[in-house]
């Protein structure tokens, strides 16, 4: 093999390597991971990589309700594409109640592998 042939190998598979690598994180929310504060009219999710949004998603989960105890409750919610190709849209479709809310998220970029977490947050 030829010191040109055996670089080229080395540089293509230097780029396989990091784009299979190249999962999508969760930078930031709104409202935030903890928060506790108003109802908020929609949920925003900030990852590090451009999303593949027909493989991406989330649902809105209410897991505590002052005074009740019940099972985890999904709420409606429309997810969507956010302002940019890596962010997601997560609109409650009615006002939020007073309770503890769970945003459960998958994330899949370019390289198909799907990310999942949650980021949990309060209403007062």
């Amino acid at each position: 093999m030829s010191t040109l042939t055996c670089h080229t190998y080395l540089d293509n598979a230097e780029l396989l390597s990091s784009l299979a690598q190249a999962h999508p994180k969760l930078l930031s929310s709104s409202p935030a991971e903890g928060a506790d504060g108003a109802a908020p009219g929609k949920i925003e999710l900030h990852f590090s990589e451009n999303l593949l949004t027909k493989f991406s998603g989330a649902k809105l989960v209410m897991t505590e309700m002052p005074g009740m105890a019940h099972s985890p409750m999904p709420m409606k919610a429309k997810v969507s594409a956010g302002s940019d190709p890596k962010s997601m849209l997560i609109t409650p479709l009615a006002p939020l109640p007073a309770g503890t809310y769970q945003v459960q998220w998958r994330a899949v970029s370019s390289d198909t592998h799907p990310i999942t977490g949650n980021v949990t947050f309060k209403v007062k």
